[in-house]
């Protein structure tokens, strides 16, 4: 039985919140790595070290997982009578698959770590080299702890099951910084890859009491000729690579920055798309991940119709928040880069060239939300072509721009890469949708988002007047950025809620109305 809206809704918020939770201490972790580490010799190798087996999982086996395993996983549970069982039988092989497979890339990882960094990274400086080596020795198992991990995720959020999944990161992140404050001076920079390790141990195994609560029983098996596995391979290879943008982007990015400032860019930039995916990511896949499901079955079970209005209002509801937190981060890029992470070793350089890459990574947060909404909708159909294409244009888009605008720009140049490599995965993907009638704009829409736009972009300037005027008056120092941010976000948010009242979007109505109920009721 399909939830209601509402529950839907209260279902999103709960992860939303989880989530949230897990990203605020991923912040707070990404602080302490900053004031210990700053932009030097080992936070750039750490960066490269941690971001080479998160790029080889998330290229090759989260687009299985996320894409491919649900959709059947959920097309055998649709199954009368036998349905249970099939779903289970199908999730025993999957899981034994991924786990051997990420066993082996495991291994091959830590035995030529070489090849890898080389690929990832072109420092001038040796040192730097030699430590990346060594680290990503170190850190290659989060392949096989991130598959398993990410397999059973898969299982409970095909049941509708977020919160587990959700409450990953937070268990991570808070061995990370209790690692920071009680062992980091004596055991240093690899005893930092070995606590990430451990993390990822942790999210598999805070899986298992949701699972067991759920009834799954975990039934080993290797039939790769089964239905459900050869569907899994059919789907697989336009999804894998549909989904390899944004990690593939990531290291582009990466191996660029690698050549500026003596390899501070790769942090700048690490530390930049971290607290963009907090900002962005919690919002948009706590939607995603709990729409994707539901869009499945929605699809398994033909309703069209309500395909269609349930994708409508989801791109609708994501953009009115997406697009004024874009333009807000733009205004306060600064101030938010100086707040959370400066001090300590992390200087004005390192605050500087943060700040840039946040502030031009800003204005692709729509795409960005607008990509991962529509693929997961042409995954749910079980489609890959239009995610394949889609996603070789962006990689193609950042690496041409990312040569074109480095070396004048600097990160600044990374940054609006990024931004626009997102923005033209999300036209590819949403214009072929429109002309088959599957997507969704129409006139309605068109205006709404029209509406959406001016109310974002005057809100933002008036956040960046807000914080020049106070950056102006007030003294250096946290409490005065702190108290920078907090005016700009709290009244910039109520400035576009009167926009957006005053151009009549449904989203300020609907939010006036629960706000009246809730002051009734209290």
């Amino acid at each position: 039985m399909e939830k209601s809206d509402g529950q839907v809704a209260k279902t999103i918020s709960v992860v939303m919140a989880v989530t949230l939770l897990g990203k605020v201490l991923g912040l707070y972790r990404d602080r302490l790595l900053a004031v210990h580490y700053s932009v030097g010799v080992e936070a750039n190798a750490f960066f490269t070290a941690s971001r080479i087996p998160r790029v080889f999982f998330d290229a090759v086996f989260a687009s299985a997982i996320a894409a491919c395993f649900i959709p059947v996983y959920s097309e055998f549970l649709a199954r009368p009578k036998t349905g249970k069982e099939d779903a289970r039988r199908f999730a025993g092989t999957f899981l034994t698959a991924v786990a051997l497979l990420t066993a082996a890339l495991t291994v091959t990882g830590m035995f030529f770590p070489q090849g890898f960094v080389a690929l990832f990274a072109d420092y001038a400086d040796a040192r730097t080299t030699a430590l990346a080596v060594s680290l990503t020795r170190v850190m290659f198992p989060t392949v096989f702890f991130s598959g398993v991990a990410f397999s059973l995720v898969g299982v409970l959020q095909a049941h509708d099951r977020f919160t587990a999944p959700a409450l990953m990161s937070t268990v991570s992140n808070l061995v990370i910084i209790v690692y920071f404050f009680a062992l980091d001076r004596r055991l240093g920079i690899y005893g930092l890859a070995g606590a990430y390790l451990l993390g990822w141990l942790l999210q598999g195994l805070i899986q298992l009491p949701s699972l067991k609560r759920l009834g799954f029983r975990y039934q080993p098996g290797l039939d790769l000729t089964s239905p459900g596995m050869r569907t899994v391979f059919r789907l697989m290879a336009p999804v894998m690579i549909s989904t390899w943008v944004q990690p593939i982007s990531l290291a582009i990015n990466s191996r660029f920055g690698s050549q500026l400032y003596d390899g501070a860019g790769v942090s700048a930039m690490e530390y930049s798309s971290n607290l963009y995916t907090v900002i962005a990511g919690t919002f948009v896949l706590s939607i995603t991940n709990v729409i994707f499901p539901k869009l499945s079955r929605l699809t398994a079970g033909g309703q069209e119709n309500a395909f269609r209005d349930t994708l409508r209002q989801t791109v609708h509801s994501s953009l009115f928040f997406v697009l004024p937190m874009s333009a807000g981060l733009m205004a306060v890029a600064r101030p938010l880069i100086s707040f959370l992470y400066g001090g300590g070793a992390f200087d004005a350089f390192a605050v500087e060239i943060t700040s840039a890459a946040l502030l031009w990574m800003s204005p692709g947060m729509a795409g960005f939300a607008l990509q991962n909404i529509l693929s997961r909708a042409c995954f749910a159909r079980q489609n890959g072509k239009g995610p394949l294409l889609a996603g070789a244009a962006c990689v193609l888009t950042n690496i041409l721009l990312c040569a074109l605008l480095a070396q004048p720009l600097g990160v600044t140049g990374l940054a609006l890469a990024s931004a626009a490599a997102s923005t033209v995965y999300a036209l590819l993907l949403l214009v072929p949708m429109e002309r088959r009638g599957e997507g969704v704009l129409d006139r309605s829409m068109g205006v709404d988002l029209a509406k959406m736009l001016l109310a974002a972009v005057l809100t933002g300037l008036y956040a960046a007047g807000v914080q020049i005027g106070l950056t102006a008056l007030l003294p250096a120092g946290k409490l005065a950025e702190l108290l920078t941010l907090a005016l700009c976000a709290l009244t910039g948010a109520g400035v576009y809620f009167l926009l957006a009242l005053k151009l009549g979007l449904e989203e300020a109505r609907t939010s006036l109305s629960l706000l009246k109920h809730l002051w009734k009721r209290g």
